[in-house]
Parts: C-alpha cells; sequence; structure tokens
C-alpha cells in the first residue's frame, strides 16, 4: 500500500468515536422492544381456535372424561407453543440482519491500527479494508488497489463490481454497477485493498433500509386462518345458544332441571366442532413433516395450505434458477473453439493448453474472486497432468486493474527463468489495446466477444509476454503483449430448472424472475429454461418512473424484472398481491427478505442463503433445489384437498349426532345419546379426521389443474351442501331405525343400543365415501390408507365391547343385539352414504368441470 501515505491518517481519536457512538448509536438495526411471555400468552389466549379447545377440555373434565380432557388441553400447549414460535420469528430475522451486519472491523484511531467490533465503527472513521473482509459500514473509498466487492447480497448480481476513488463531491448512491466510489455494509471484498471513511452505519446503511423495510413488513393471515377463526367463533355461538334453548325447553316441559342439563351439554357437545383446530393444527404439522421429507423445511406452518393457491412464483436468478457459481462455458482462439458445456465435457485441445495457462497467471493464488475461483478449478480439471500449472513459480509484481485500463497484469519468475513471464487478462477491449491489435484483428476480435455476449457469456481475454529481466516498467502497456484467446465465463442455470419451469406452466402458476442483473443475461437465462415471454422487460429504471398502477398493469404481462434494487422487489410483490395473484417468492440474500415476508409464501434458499433470508421466509429448501418448490407445489394441493375431505366428514357427522341429541328433546322422547356416548363417537371421529384423512394419497391429475382462487373457501358452498345433505341422510336413517325400534316394542335400551350401533356404521360410512368425492369406495379400497384400517378395526372392537361386555354395557345404557339387529344396522349404515355413492358415479365429470372452468377463465383473463 506505499502509493498512498497510510502513515499519515490519524483517523478519528478515540474521545471522538465515543462521542459519536453515543449519539448515533451502535452500527447495528435498533431492535424493536420485545413483548414479554405473559402478553404473548394473554393475546394467544383471546384467540377463538384457543377458547374452543380449552372449552371443550372443561367440558370433558367436568364430565370425568380424563383421556379426553388431557388430549385436547395437549392441543392447547401445541397451538400456544405454535402461535408464540411465530412471534418471536421477526425478531430471530432482525437478530440475524444484526450480527451480518457487524462485522469485525479494522479502524486507524489515533494514528493507531485497531481491530475492533462493528457495531463499534462510527461515522468519520476511516477503516482498512482487505481481500476477503466483510465490509461493516457504509463508506467512500479514498484509496484502493485493484479493489473488487461482491455486492450480490444488497444487489442480487452475481460478479463483483469494480470500486473507484471518491473526488469528495459525488453524493453516495445506491448499490449496483461498477466504477462507484462507494463500498456498502454486510458485502465482501473479493479482491484488493482499500482505505474507506465511514459515511453510515445501522439503519442508515443500505443494509439498514432493508431492516427497516423488513420489520415494517407484516405477513397477512392467510384464508384458512381467517375462515377458521370465523367459523369456530359462529359455530360456538350456535352451540352456546342451543344449549341454552334446549336446558330451558326441557327443564319446562319435563320439569326435570338434571336432565335438562345433561341434555344441554349432550347437544353442546355434538354442536361444538372442537376437531375443526384439531384437525387443522395435526393436518399442518403432518404437513410440515410430510413436505421436510422434500428438503422443505417449513418455518410457518399456514404457508403450506396456501401453496396449493399459487398462482405466481417470483425467482431471484442468481443462486435460484442458476447456480450462482461461474464456469468457464468457452473457449476461442482464431478458428478454434471449445465448448465446455457439453456432457460430459470433452478434453482441452493441447492448442488452446496456452490460453488457459496464462489465464490462471493471472489470477491472484488463493483467490476469492468468482472469475479467477472458475479459472483455478476448470484449469485443475483440465491441466493437471501437463507442464501448464506452475506452483513453484514467484509472483514478482502485479499490475492491478484500474478505471482507465480494465485489464490486470502479474509478473512472474521461473526457479530457472532467465526472463520475466507476464500473465494478463481483463475486458477484451482492454487486453486488446495491451496487445496493440491492428484494425482487422481487432474487428475480427470484437465480432467473436459479441457472438459470445450473446450466448449470455461475461467474457473476458487472455495475453502474455515476456521480459528481460531489471527494472520492471511502470505501466502495462511498455510490455510486448501478444493476444492469446477469448475465455467465455457462465452462471450455470440449474439442470433441474427447465422441468421444474414446465411443471409450473401445467400446474397454472407463472413464473416471474426478478433479478437485480443486466436485461441482456436475464433474456439469455430465460431462453435457457424455457421462460416466456423473454422478450419482455421491465427494469428497476423504468418501475422507478412508473406509479402503482402502472406497475401493476405491466406485472400482468411481464415475466422479466431486471436491475431491480430491494425496495422494488418488494413493490413489485405488493403489485401482484394487487392483481389478485397469490404470490410465491423465493431469495437467498438479504435484498430479497421484505420481499419474502411480504408474499403469500416466501421462500428461502438454505444452502447458501443467508440467516435473514430464511429466518424471514415461510419455506427453506434444504438443497437450494428448483424443483423441491414444485414437489411443495403438490404437496399443498394434497393437503388442502385432504384437509377439506376432513373437514367435509366433521361437519358430516355432527348433523345426525346434533339431531338425535335434539330430537328426542323436542318430541319428548327418552334420550338416546348420552354424553359417553358423545364420548365414544369422538374417539372415532377424531384419529379418522386427523389421521386417516391426512394420510390419504393424492388426486389424480393434482398438478393438472389451474390452482384454486384464494376467493375459494374451505368450507365453501357446494362443500358445505354436500356435507349437510350427507348428513341429512344419515340422520333420516338413523331416525327411522330408532322409530322402527320404537314401533316394534324393543326398550329404550335396546332402541338406543340398535340406534348408536347404526350411527357407528354410518360414521364409518362416510370415512369412506368422504374419502374422494370423484372416486368411489370399490376404487378408493385399492389405494393403501393403514390408518383408514386401524381406525375401523379399533371401532369395530370398541363396539362389540360396548355391547358384549356386562359392565361396559351398563355404563352405556345398551341391551345386547342379536344377529339381525346387527345386520339391520349395517344395511341402514350402507344405504345412508349409498345416494353419494350414486352422485359420484353420475355426476364426477361435470362437477369436476364446473369447478374448473372458471378458475382456468379467471387466469387465461390474467
Amino acid at each position: 500500500m506505499n502509493a498512498f501515505d497510510v502513515a499519515g491518517i490519524t483517523g478519528l481519536t478515540e474521545r471522538d468515536a465515543a462521542e459519536r457512538l453515543e449519539r448515533d448509536g451502535p452500527n447495528e438495526l435498533p431492535t424493536a422492544r420485545a413483548r414479554g411471555l405473559a402478553t404473548v400468552v394473554w393475546e394467544v389466549a383471546q384467540e377463538p381456535m384457543f377458547l374452543l379447545l380449552v372449552a371443550a377440555g372443561i367440558v370433558y373434565l367436568a364430565l370425568g372424561s380424563l383421556p379426553e380432557a388431557g388430549m385436547l388441553l395437549g392441543f392447547v400447549m401445541v397451538v400456544m407453543g405454535i402461535t408464540i414460535y411465530q412471534e418471536r420469528k421477526t425478531e430471530r430475522a432482525l437478530s440475524a440482519l444484526r450480527e451480518l451486519s457487524s462485522p469485525r472491523a479494522l479502524v486507524i484511531r489515533d494514528g493507531e491500527h485497531q481491530r475492533i467490533a462493528g457495531r463499534d465503527v462510527v461515522r468519520g472513521d476511516v477503516m482498512i479494508l482487505s481481500e476477503g473482509d466483510r465490509v461493516p459500514a457504509d463508506a467512500f473509498v479514498e484509496w484502493s488497489s485493484n479493489l473488487l466487492v461482491d455486492e450480490s447480497l444488497l444487489t442480487g448480481e452475481s460478479v463483483p463490481v469494480r470500486k473507484t476513488v471518491w473526488n469528495g463531491e459525488e453524493a453516495p448512491a445506491r448499490p449496483g454497477g461498477d466504477d462507484l466510489p462507494f463500498v456498502f455494509s454486510g458485502t465482501l471484498v473479493t479482491r484488493g485493498q482499500a482505505i474507506a471513511r465511514v459515511y453510515a452505519t445501522g439503519s442508515d446503511a443500505e443494509i439498514g433500509k432493508i431492516g427497516r423495510a423488513l420489520r415494517e413488513t407484516e405477513p397477512e393471515p392467510t384464508l384458512l386462518e381467517r375462515e377458521t377463526r370465523r367459523l369456530v367463533r359462529t359455530l360456538a355461538l350456535i352451540g352456546l345458544a342451543l344449549f341454552v334453548l334446549v336446558v330451558v325447553v326441557y327443564g319446562l316441559t319435563r320439569d326435570n332441571w338434571l336432565e335438562a342439563l345433561l341434555a344441554g351439554i349432550t347437544l353442546a357437545m355434538a354442536m361444538i366442532p372442537e376437531e375443526f383446530p384439531v384437525v387443522l393444527t395435526i393436518f399442518l404439522a403432518l404437513g410440515a413433516w410430510r413436505i421436510s421429507r422434500e428438503r422443505v423445511l417449513t418455518r410457518r406452518v399456514t404457508a403450506i395450505e396456501t401453496l396449493g393457491a399459487a398462482t405466481v412464483l417470483g425467482v431471484d436468478k442468481t443462486g435460484t434458477i442458476t447456480l450462482n457459481r461461474l464456469a468457464v462455458a468457452q473457449i476461442r482462439v482464431g478458428q478454434s473453439r471449445y465448448d465446455a458445456t457439453q456432457t460430459p465435457a470433452p478434453d482441452l485441445p493441447e492448442e488452446l493448453h496456452r490460453v488457459v495457462e496464462y489465464a490462471v497467471l493471472a489470477c491472484q493464488q488463493e483467490p476469492y474472486d468468482p472469475i479467477d475461483r472458475a479459472l483455478v478449478s476448470f484449469a485443475n480439471e483440465q491441466l493437471a497432468r501437463t507442464e501448464h500449472l506452475h506452483a513453484d513459480w514467484t509472483l514478482v509484481r502485479e499490475y492491478p486493474l484500474s478505471p482507465e485500463l480494465l485489464a490486470l497484469s502479474h509478473v512472474w519468475l521461473s526457479p530457472e527463468g532467465e526472463e520475466y513471464i507476464i500473465a494478463a487478462k481483463g475486458a477484451p477491449e482492454a487486453v486488446a489495446d495491451l496487445c496493440h491489435l491492428a484494425p482487422g484483428e481487432l474487428r475480427e476480435m470484437e465480432a467473436v466477444v459479441s457472438d459470445m455476449a450473446e450466448d449470455g457469456l461475461r467474457v473476458i481475454s487472455v495475453a502474455a509476454a515476456s521480459f528481460r529481466r531489471g527494472e520492471l516498467p511502470g505501466e502495462q502497456h511498455d510490455f510486448p503483449f501478444e493476444f492469446l484467446g477469448l475465455i467465455g465465463l457462465v452462471d450455470p442455470i440449474r439442470p433441474d430448472a427447465p422441468k421444474a419451469l414446465d411443471e409450473c406452466r401445467q400446474a397454472g402458476i407463472r413464473v416471474v424472475m426478478i433479478t437485480g442483473d443486466y436485461p441482456g443475461t436475464a433474456i439469455h437465462v430465460a431462453r435457457q429454461i424455457g421462460l416466456t415471454p423473454a422478450d419482455e422487460v421491465l427494469t428497476g429504471p423504468e418501475m422507478a418512473e412508473m406509479d402503482d398502477a402502472q406497475l401493476r398493469e405491466r406485472a400482468r404481462t411481464t415475466s422479466i424484472f431486471a436491475r431491480v434494487v430491494p425496495e422494488q422487489k418488494l413493490r413489485l410483490v405488493n403489485a401482484l398481491k394487487a392483481n389478485g395473484e397469490v404470490v410465491a417468492m423465493t431469495g437467498d440474500g438479504v435484498n430479497d427478505a421484505p420481499a419474502l415476508k411480504a408474499a403469500h409464501i416466501g421462500i428461502a434458499m438454505g444452502g447458501r442463503g443467508t440467516d435473514v433470508a430464511r429466518e424471514s421466509a415461510a419455506l427453506v429448501l434444504l438443497d437450494d433445489d428448483f424443483s423441491s418448490i414444485v414437489h411443495a407445489v403438490r404437496l399443498g394441493r394434497r393437503i388442502f384437498d385432504n384437509l377439506r375431505k376432513a373437514m367435509a366428514y366433521v361437519l358430516s357427522i355432527h348433523v345426525p349426532i346434533a339431531g338425535m341429541s335434539l330430537v328426542p328433546v323436542l318430541a319428548q322422547l327418552p334420550l338416546v345419546l348420552l354424553p359417553a356416548h358423545i364420548a365414544f363417537l369422538e374417539l372415532i371421529i377424531d384419529p379418522a379426521s386427523s389421521t386417516v384423512f391426512e394420510a390419504e394419497a393424492a388426486e389424480e391429475g393434482i398438478m393438472r389443474r389451474p390452482p384454486r382462487s384464494r376467493a375459494e373457501a374451505l368450507f365453501n358452498r357446494r362443500m358445505v351442501l354436500l356435507s349437510v345433505l350427507q348428513g341429512i341422510g344419515v340422520f333420516l336413517v338413523v331416525l327411522a331405525v330408532f322409530a322402527v325400534a320404537r314401533y316394534r316394542g324393543l326398550t329404550e335400551s335396546e332402541a338406543r343400543a340398535l340406534t348408536f350401533t347404526t350411527l357407528i356404521f354410518s360414521n364409518l360410512g362416510l370415512i369412506y365415501t368422504n374419502r374422494s368425492w370423484s372416486r368411489t369406495i370399490p376404487a378408493l379400497l385399492r389405494t393403501r390408507n393403514t390408518a383408514l384400517w386401524a381406525v375401523t378395526g379399533v371401532t369395530l372392537l370398541a363396539l362389540a365391547l360396548v355391547l358384549y361386555v356386562p359392565l361396559l354395557r351398563d355404563l352405556f345404557d345398551f341391551a345386547p343385539l342379536g344377529g339381525w339387529e346387527v345386520v339391520l344396522a349395517l344395511v341402514a349404515g350402507v344405504l345412508s352414504i349409498l345416494w353419494f355413492e350414486v352422485l359420484k358415479v353420475m355426476v364426477r365429470t361435470p362437477i369436476q368441470a364446473i369447478r374448473e372452468r372458471p378458475r382456468r377463465q379467471e387466469l387465461r383473463a390474467r
């Protein structure tokens, strides 16, 4: 660093630094005051879902049903734990961002070099930056030597950018692009050295602005969350009203208030669907487990069901579609051309060895720069058994890259060499200038460079020279360089990206690329993976000139967004949401965090993603595999389908239970169902709704249908109507069996036992038929579902015990049934759901067409 008088820099005094630290605060993001555990618990305790679970648990406790009460109160703790976890997520995201924005720093204070914590850096501090350092704060570059900085954390650009020296007047600018005299907090120095003076710390730095946006962005509740809250609140109020009504009517008409209270509790238990929140909790928890087997970590379980409704997938090019790892793609020397993208890559021809040899000689010996790493890696593969690698050579001098000449040179000396060997690489026009190419040679080179650039390649040129030993010249131009050739590098697309994109297209999901890279590069990548339309690009500067309405209109048809800065990513997500899209957003950098949090489903890359991105996302791809998103969408659709089946079953079975609890009261007949019977039925309903349906395989063609509308409620009109009709069908059959039993003179205990047995068989029938609303039971029996057989077997065994074990029979107030009565109950149970099986055969195709046609038309209109 002898070209700059470091010794003359004294920097701030310790006193000045302490005063500024006191005045401006530490170099980290401000922490919002964390809410205490008691506050969070109190907020959770006011949730309808929580109150319903607690109320049901208390009812079971009052009835002495300790196992059922324990189970429900256990779910209370699960729900509370999940909610508390969610409340802490934002704080963890901000903590991760603070840690990233506060690396160690080498500063000059009182004329001394000091290594301090990044949080102690203040405005005006003079920092010394070297290759491999993380920049602690935003700063002006006062001196640099061959300085390259990786700003992908903030911009998404995969290639490091050059830095120049500040002229003392230029105002701070945004990250992105070459030859800016500013470095930014959180970025990485990949080459060179610099002296920089801090002008912004903490929340005033660029990374701090992202932190503010992240803190202010709140994820909105999913449709399922809102709908479930509304539903459980409504049904709880209805159950309470009916409880009061039954107690009053029964007490006044029969003058037996104890039996009235028993009848009211029975009806309330029949009406209160505590299975709904239980089913939701278990489905999402098991869904998170299933999706983790596809290498996708679920951080916000409610996002799982939203996956099935996703209509737009916003993907960051760098690291998501591409590998974010530069690799040699082409080498051109004269008429010789080498294509390294072939699989497997061919051996490098001998006539091209020299251009790779000198390209490596122009690299750092322990490279941080992605271009250098790509060249060294390629040389190690192709030149390992040749004489073209020189680990024993000595680096004598380096001529750095500068804004005036975008090329660098390394001067080497071999152990037995009598002259210097010089290797140069850089921008093609700069190396051509070094080599003094003739006009014809220059035009020929420019044509080749243009051809390679059209293939989306980043092109560098390589040159070689020799020089007698002695005093080296002051400039690179003084060497007699020979032009060797061109090397094209590319950030390769992920091998499975085109297939994953095609599957998204079949599933009705529009993929849009949102990147900080240049339009030409984005277009080339789009063409490689088959993203359409590939000829329409909206850039960040163009977005800045648009109002929200204009942006929403362009977002309807544009699939490529280039040169986008962090705030614009967030704005774009909001524009897509305003268009009615259900947005899934992928990303891996700090710049993606606000957009990940604002999207309906934020998907972070787990392999190379930052802590901030992972903490802000709903899902994390553990292996950074783009195709894992497709698997996650498939599972999301399956989970929603099965959740709807389970909810439909719960709704339908509660109709006959409530009906058989209410009719005897209104008809002044003996009670058919007692609390013990309801508890027995719940022991069937709970595992059936939460395990049998959860384990059900995905419907055929689940990824060839359009996404469901986000406005499509879980309990839509069609689902509720068919569920209620199922329940009414069962209720009428069970009521008919009860009436026949009374007509034939059966005792109260015999009639109750026959009616209850019929209800059990009908219950099993509802489970079997609701496994699918398009396939019949015989077809479904060929689909494996271990949980179904377990529930069926345990139910039949438990029914036999309460009917034929005297102690249990007396507890349930049953009389033993004969063989013909059991057969009657079985036949009646089958008849209660037979009409729905016939309906499946008759109207399956029209129902499917009616359900999907409007959605396809809506998507085409978008």
